[in-house]
């Protein structure tokens, strides 16, 4: 197998595993856009780009901004 590719996996599975130990839910969402960019890597290294450029869209900038936008509108709350 490639380095490359055992290098990205092994990020991939770094940053998969500090989303999950994390408690905080708003160092919980920055974690799980790093794990995004981590798997948007892994998608460019197995020359997938289009797959690539929707988890960088998604999973790096669009669920990690909801979950923050839900953890501050839900910690208003009494």
């Amino acid at each position: 197998m490639n380095l490359l590719v055992v290098v990205s996996l092994l990020m991939v599975a770094a940053a998969g595993t500090a989303v999950v130990l994390t408690r905080n839910p708003s160092r919980q969402a920055v974690q799980m856009a790093v794990f995004g960019l981590c798997l948007t890597v892994l998608f460019v290294v197995l020359q997938a780009p289009d797959v690539a450029l929707s988890q960088l869209a998604v999973g790096t900038a669009v669920v990690p901004l909801m979950v923050m936008l839900t953890v501050q509108k839900t910690r208003g709350r009494p």
